[in-house]
């Protein structure tokens, strides 16, 4: 395979491209809400199931958290073929029928392990929604907005976490039902059917992938939607002509790694990189939120859930800057500054417990976590996800997707089970140490592998790549070689 692709012209942006974003990510949006809502629950659901006798320990709320983590994991890997087998938009079509089934299923559990069994299945949906939207939406996407759309993703992530705390604050504080007020958990789980609906709608008004209509040999389907996405006939045949390049590479999937040694390099990038996105301490924040407060000294349920209702607020909108500028600042300076800013923070977090809430304010401690959850959104929360899904070749780029994913959620799960017990076993002073301790490493990590993959087409990315370039030279573009 040649080591450069055909350069893409660049004509003005349709505003469909806008509306396809956007439908496409409303995924994201029941991802965070599903992600968000537990923290909020944990409490009151642990206090219902055991005045009905159930022995609700920290251990059961780790695997009640754990359940979507272990379904999100089984159906990333379920989703690499699915995407191959019936294209993206069914994939996303499925996992919106999911949402909603598992939503009702966890509001009506009776029994904590029913619980736990439904929010398996729900991470079923949340699995395939974190493979599909990000691949889909680098798939439609004109190169220069890449990063920017599939960041749309991100944003609809924090946006419905910052949703699922609202909501798990109202339905504790104010909400009257049966003439008892507030905790509510089976509202605050039933209540994601509506988005979930909404989600199910928006997706059907998806066209489908143009590049997996090419690898299914599609052509003028494939040609037919890009006419509708793109601006200039001449985008259009020279996109069609760089996918045709791209997918020369005889080998697919599984078959491509075993055999294709630079196409193992790009999954082994892949795996690092989700690894280092669960590893900066993202989810302990957004799974035990209100717990961390209470440990560092905000007593009441009110101040905890305002607390973390201001931590998604923060994660929205730094979030927005990341849209904002990733294709115009890169994304290695994005990152290097966001590890700064999180190990800085996390440092700060353990120093805080350290010294005590006697010695230090508990606001100071909740200001730490307002700049570490500033500094992952501008960085590692939306760009690993846009790098994982420009570093794949065509004919590899499901299982790569497949694999990473998959990562994600087995790190993410490993995160969630191990949390409270690193509080009771090392100390929370420890353990935020340990976090911040993590960043200095990946920021080293992004230094030596990582590539700039700004304003470059997927296919040069991959030609570069198969060609044999350093894995941190693979986003140069054939001008700049």
């Amino acid at each position: 395979m040649p080591d450069s692709a055909p350069v893409l012209p660049a004509g003005p942006v349709k505003p469909v491209v806008y509306t396809v974003a956007l439908a496409a990510a409303t995924a994201g949006l029941l991802f965070g809400l599903d992600v968000g809502v537990i923290s909020g629950a944990l409490k009151f659901l642990q206090a219902d199931f055991k005045a009905q006798g159930y022995d609700v320990t920290d251990a059961m709320l780790e695997y009640i958290v754990s359940g979507l983590l272990l379904g999100a994991t089984v159906g990333a890997v379920a989703c690499g073929w699915l995407s191959v087998a019936l294209g993206r938009k069914r994939t996303l079509v499925i996992s919106a029928v999911i949402f909603i089934l598992g939503s009702l299923g966890c509001a009506y559990a009776t029994s904590p392990l029913m619980l736990i069994g439904m929010r398996v299945f729900l991470g079923f949906a949340v699995g395939i929604a974190s493979f599909i939207t990000p691949l889909y939406l680098s798939e439609v996407a004109p190169q220069r907005l890449r990063g920017a759309m599939v960041s749309m993703y991100q944003l609809m992530i924090t946006i419905g976490i910052l949703a699922a705390f609202l909501s798990d604050t109202y339905l504790a504080n104010y909400a009257v039902i049966d003439g008892v007020t507030g905790g509510h958990w089976r509202l605050m789980l039933g209540v994601l059917i509506i988005p979930a609906s909404l989600m199910l709608f928006a997706v059907l008004t998806l066209p489908e992938s143009p590049r997996w209509l090419l690898m299914r040999g599609r052509e003028a389907e494939g040609r037919s939607i890009l006419t509708r996405i793109r601006s200039l006939p001449q985008e259009v045949d020279a996109e069609v002509l760089a996918i045709k390049q791209d997918m020369a590479v005889p080998q697919s999937g599984f078959r491509m790694f075993l055999r294709n040694v630079n196409f193992r390099r790009s999954v082994y990038l892949g795996i690092g990189l989700q690894v280092i996105q669960q590893l900066t301490g993202i989810n302990v924040i957004m799974y035990y939120a209100p717990r961390i407060l209470e440990t560092a000294g905000l007593d009441t349920d009110i101040e905890q859930l305002w607390g973390t209702v201001l931590l998604g607020v923060v994660n929205m909108v730094a979030t927005l800057v990341a849209i904002a500028f990733v294709d115009k600042w890169g994304r290695k300076p994005m990152m290097y500054a966001g590890f700064v800013i999180m190990g800085i923070a996390m440092a700060a977090v353990g120093l805080f417990f350290q010294l005590g809430s006697d010695t230090v304010s508990p606001y100071l401690a909740m200001g730490a976590l307002i700049v570490f959850l500033a500094g992952f959104a501008v960085s590692a929360g939306p760009i690993v996800w846009i790098l994982c899904a420009e570093i794949y070749p065509i004919n590899g780029r499901d299982f790569g997707i497949t694999v990473s994913t998959a990562t994600n959620w087995i790190v993410n799960g490993i995160v969630g089970v191990t949390f409270l017990q690193l509080l009771t076993g090392i100390g929370a002073a420890n353990t935020f140490y340990l976090y911040g301790g993590f960043e200095l490493l990946f920021f080293i990590f992004f230094i030596c592998f990582v590539p700039e993959t700004k304003g470059v087409s997927l296919e040069q990315i991959s030609a570069n790549l198969l060609a044999g370039k350093p894995l941190r030279n693979i986003g140069v573009s054939k001008h700049h070689d």
